[in-house]
């Protein structure tokens, strides 16, 4: 229920950090990483990185304590957590809320790089109602934002 917001950021614009030793690479979509700070304004505080690891490589990436936070990894496979748990390519890794960091592994003996997206942000702990694009917490207030929108008062993106 918030006029509508929209940011155009080129890939090119997007913060990208490296280890020293380069063998992690972050695209930083929102939040912060290896002393990089998303270019984006979100609504609630989140974390959206894109890490490469190569083999061998681990990072430890903080993540709020009150965060939830979860890895899908996008190509290859590594380890995940303190006590690591193996993900694999198309996997989803969640992690458990006990600690202010997240630990992610390529191991050495691997032969591609680990490919991942890290996302966290606070639980908004709200019930959920979606049908297509519309996305909230009650049906009545689906069936209002479908109206809304039928009678062209959904507000304007100036471009």
């Amino acid at each position: 229920m918030m006029p509508p917001r929209y940011q155009e950021i080129p890939a090119a614009h997007i913060p990208v950090a490296q280890t020293e030793d380069m063998s992690v690479t972050v695209r930083v979509i929102a939040g912060e990483a290896l002393g990089a700070k998303a270019v984006i304004q979100t609504r609630t505080p989140i974390t959206y990185l894109h890490f490469t690891l190569q083999p061998g490589a681990t990072i430890i990436q903080p993540v709020p304590l009150q965060y939830n936070a979860f890895v899908y990894v996008l190509e290859g496979s590594g380890l995940f957590g303190t006590e690591p748990v193996p993900g694999d390519n198309g996997q989803m890794v969640l992690f458990s809320q006990d600690g202010e960091d997240v630990v992610i592994s390529n191991p050495a003996d691997t032969q591609r790089p680990l490919n991942l997206l890290l996302i966290a942000g606070v639980p908004l702990n709200e019930p959920v109602v979606r049908y297509g694009p519309f996305v909230m917490n009650t049906e009545a207030e689906i069936i209002q934002a479908i109206n809304d929108y039928q009678e062209g008062r959904m507000g304007r993106i100036d471009a």
